[in-house]
């Protein structure tokens, strides 16, 4: 083999290399483009998930505030983030469950508006009773305890829903005590808007769903 060939070989060996390397860079790069699309698309998919979500839970404040619209205008209960709130001294004495007469008229205004929303929605009504935390006065046999009494204002407003309206399908009450506090139990003032019952629609879930009513 004389020089002319051999650096022809060599040559021809050195553009093989080459081009191996360069597929395998353009390999590589293909992978990390894929994968930045992948990423890309997976980014795009939760944000317009997220946008969803929110324009949801925008129509369904809307909702909400349109359906109370009259409650709401007397000032005697708030709409925050979907929860309805009616200040247990609205509805109930000191340590009491036992429901009173006002308490019970705005309970009834309450369920018209409650009942076409619901109707329009696939969702369920949760009734939540909450104290503030001081404890149950001495003397005070019925409640065990802060939760005891929030469990039965809970009910108290559930079973007042259901006899003024509320189908007992799409009702459920549920017990907090002094937890979840609104604002600090240090004066007088907090510990009035901790003790409070709360309304908030909730979606079915799957089971209810199936059972339906």
């Amino acid at each position: 083999m004389d020089d002319s060939d051999a650096g022809i070989e060599q040559t021809a060996s050195v553009w093989a290399v080459f081009g191996d390397l360069m597929s395998g860079l353009l390999g590589a790069c293909v992978l990390i483009l894929v994968g930045v699309l992948g990423i890309q698309l997976e980014l795009a998919t939760h944000l317009e998930a997220e946008v969803q979500k929110r324009q949801m839970e925008e129509r369904r404040r809307m909702a909400l505030e349109k359906a109370l619209a009259i409650p709401l205008a007397t000032g005697r209960v708030t709409l925050n983030n979907g929860r309805i709130g009616i200040s247990g001294s609205v509805l109930f004495s000191l340590n009491s469950a036992q429901l009173q007469p006002d308490g019970r008229l705005l309970l009834k205004s309450l369920v018209a508006p409650l009942r076409v929303y619901l109707g329009e929605r696939d969702e369920l009504l949760m009734v939540s009773g909450f104290t503030d935390n001081e404890p149950i006065q001495s003397g005070n046999n019925r409640f065990a305890d802060n939760w005891e009494l929030s469990a039965q204002r809970a009910l108290t407003v559930t079973r007042a829903l259901i006899d003024e309206g509320i189908p007992s399908s799409l009702v459920f009450a549920a017990a907090f005590g002094m937890e979840q506090p609104v604002a600090s139990n240090a004066d007088d003032r907090g510990r009035s808007l901790n003790r409070r019952v709360e309304m908030a629609p909730v979606p079915k879930s799957a089971n209810a769903k199936n059972a339906g009513p």
